[in-house]
């Protein structure tokens, strides 16, 4: 029995979500899981509305892992606030109460989080009120939502001591596109679009998340050479991101040399992504029943000289990074994470292994084509920028052992397979994939003519945004850039 087994009845899962259950829960019971939530291996995965109902997702991440959605009626417009019990949820409740209006009574924080004060019919934003601190000699430095360089929007508001940081409260909310809302009536085809721009960095993550997810509502997979063309696209993606985040880091820390190394190496991963499926973040490539692109003999070819050079500038570059005493000064015990705190909000991708927290999506929540290839999960326990960094270097050794496994053993055959959309009529669909930043859900619900009727996305940073402002106390001011880049979560994942 598991600790899910114990709270929820799952005798009552209600018919239709798959692959795993989802039960309604009586307001006690909601309240007695969110109370339980963050002990041992008890993690939140999502929260979300869908009418006047509020889903939570679960997860008993202890080995084997058991997931599942438990349900509640929000009478009256109202629910009991989960962020109340468990901090982690503050921010997606507030953005739950945004979207959807209903309340979620109890919350400590109700301010809002997506709407600027913008969302009716007002010409100018109203004021946000920061968090006060209180102390002698303590000042603000406020930066953003403007920022140097093309990046997106952010405001951070620091209260120093000098040049330490005390305080750092983020206000997100300034890429709010209304994704969800644009994907409801939209067919799998045209909301699987939608999805693969939640964050474009990560457009092969969001997009084979929805997939499985409208394959698991219809009950349609997709056929075997697909499978294994989405995680080749996935492991691809991984390995640009990965080589652009360590070459940003060491920017940050004015190392320009190995940024321009590592620019080199990401921009030859991007070359070889449109080589081999016609677009350099593979965008629009994943789609609901297999992939839209396949991969050619050149593709192939184009991959194995991409991963020998991979091969050969890896080790002489993690050699100059080991190497270089300036730069480990800048990066070694600086921002850290501690595991506690990695835990308790669930924390994925390589911020929460470089904390202890060994979760990996592809592994101990598999789904094809990781069930039937062979990895390791790279983690490290100081929690600071530099384990961050080195759980990259771990992770780009893997994903190239990946790729290697994956063209080794390709299968031939139809790249896709039309869904079975009267199947899936009336039926919902869930999905977790593993991105470069972690774990990314998908959750969709079809209505009876086969099109969307409600989906929610949830991107990882949900859960390391608020991790970064405890990470950055204690540091210096001129550590914050170092801190963020090796966190680089997602501003337009988490605007939705």
């Amino acid at each position: 029995m598991t600790p899910l087994a114990d709270l929820i009845d799952f005798a009552r899962a209600v018919p239709g979500h798959a692959p795993w259950p989802r039960v309604p829960v009586s307001a006690d019971a909601w309240r007695d899981i969110a109370a339980w939530l963050g002990e041992d291996d008890f993690t939140l995965l999502g929260l979300w509305a869908d009418g006047g109902r509020v889903h939570m997702a679960l997860a008993d991440t202890a080995r084997p892992p058991a997931v599942a959605v438990v349900s509640l009626d929000a009478e009256a417009g109202a629910f009991p606030s989960v962020g109340r019990l468990h901090p982690p949820a503050l921010r997606p409740e507030r953005a739950l109460r945004d979207l959807s209006g209903l309340r979620p009574e109890g919350i400590p924080d109700p301010r809002p989080w997506l709407d600027h004060g913008m969302w009716g019919g007002a010409t100018t934003p109203v004021g946000y009120d920061f968090l006060a601190v209180e102390g002698e000699g303590l000042h603000e430095i406020p930066v953003g939502p403007v920022h140097a360089g093309v990046i997106e929007p952010g405001h951070f508001r620091f209260t120093v001591d000098g040049e330490t940081v005390v305080r750092l409260e983020q206000r997100l909310g300034y890429t709010h596109k209304g994704l969800e809302w644009l994907m409801a009536g939209s067919s799998p085809d045209h909301a699987a679009r939608l999805a693969g721009r939640a964050s474009g960095d990560s457009t092969v993550a969001y997009a084979f998340a929805f997939a499985r997810a409208a394959e698991a509502a219809c009950g349609t997979g997709p056929p075997a050479r697909a499978v294994w063309l989405r995680g080749l696209m996935a492991e691809l993606e991984r390995l640009a991101n990965h080589l652009g985040d360590i070459g940003a880091v060491c920017n940050d820390a004015a190392f320009g040399l190995i940024h321009a190394h590592f620019g080199i190496l990401r921009e030859r991963v991007l070359r070889a992504c449109n080589t081999c499926f016609g677009h350099r973040l593979m965008m629009d490539r994943i789609l609901p029943g297999g992939v839209a692109r396949d991969l050619s003999p050149e593709g192939a070819l184009a991959l194995r000289a991409l991963l020998a050079e991979v091969h050969k500038e890896l080790p002489r570059l993690a050699e100059l990074y080991d190497k270089t005493t300036s730069l480990q000064d800048r990066t070694v015990g600086t921002g850290i994470l501690r595991p506690d705190l990695a835990r308790l909000f669930g924390c994925g991708g390589p911020i929460g292994r470089a904390s202890g927290r060994d979760f990996d999506t592809r592994r101990d929540l598999p789904y094809p084509p990781y069930d039937r290839l062979r990895f390791g999960v790279a983690l490290r326990t100081e929690g600071d920028v530099n384990a961050r960094i080195w759980v990259r270097f771990d992770e780009i050794r893997q994903s190239m052992t990946l790729i290697e496994q994956i063209l080794a053993t390709l299968p031939t055959g139809p790249i896709h397979t039309p869904l079975d959309i009267a199947a899936g009529a009336g039926r919902e669909g869930m999905a977790m994939v593993e991105s470069f930043r972690g774990d990314v859900l998908a959750w969709l619900r079809l209505d009876a003519a086969g099109v969307i009727a409600r989906c929610h996305l949830r991107d990882p940073s949900w859960f390391q945004w608020p991790l970064l402002e405890a990470a950055i106390e204690g540091n210096i001011v001129a550590d914050f850039p170092l801190c963020n880049k090796s966190f680089n979560c997602s501003y337009s994942g988490q605007d939705l």
